[in-house]
């Protein structure tokens, strides 16, 4: 019991040791790196390139919206004169509005499902373009500035000593042409 308990400190000694002389040499050997850190939210919700793409988005799909909005209008009408006029109207009438306004409810739907995919894929494509014009920003920033590690995202902390998204976004301004 004896001898374990001696090995044991001994053990424990040279654990120290050890760790003593690695914290002493480790600053002789440090190397200085440059560091940056970049707040991805603020960049893609700051970035002019963000209010251009959603311009595009929004002339690309405004005629298909506005036709969307005038077949739900035209639906409403349908629906209200059905509600208003149903009780007075012959039953091969009040049948074949109703058929109407289910066909042209289905059509609206799917309509709006196909409007809804198309600018998912494209809102998704404008996001890809932004995202690449941002990391190609951040890398000119960092070759520029001679940054040695630049982390973008999954930051949970990064002191304003290493935040570079001020300058990143200035030269993202820079670089933007409307």
């Amino acid at each position: 019991m004896v001898r374990m308990d001696k090995l044991f400190k001994l053990i424990v000694f040279v654990a120290f040791l050890l760790l003593g002389s690695m914290i002493v040499i480790a600053p002789a050997g440090a190397v200085d790196l440059k560091i940056g850190a970049v707040n991805a939210v603020k960049l893609l919700d700051e970035a002019p390139q963000k209010e251009a793409a959603l311009e595009i988005l929004k002339k690309e799909f405004e005629v298909r919206n506005r036709e969307l909005v005038a077949k739900q209008k035209k639906l409403r009408g349908l629906e209200d004169r059905f509600n208003r006029d149903a009780a007075i109207m012959s039953e091969a009438d009040r049948k074949a509005l109703e058929r109407d306004i289910l066909n042209q409810n289905r059509d609206l739907k799917r309509d709006q499902e196909v409007f809804r995919e198309d600018y998912n894929i494209r809102r998704n494509e404008e996001f890809r373009k932004l995202q690449e014009e941002i990391a190609k920003a951040i890398v000119d920033l960092a070759e520029k500035k001679k940054y040695d590690l630049v982390v973008y995202e999954g930051v949970i902390y990064a002191s304003d000593k290493v935040d570079i998204t001020a300058d990143v976004l200035k030269l993202l301004k820079s670089q933007y042409r409307p």
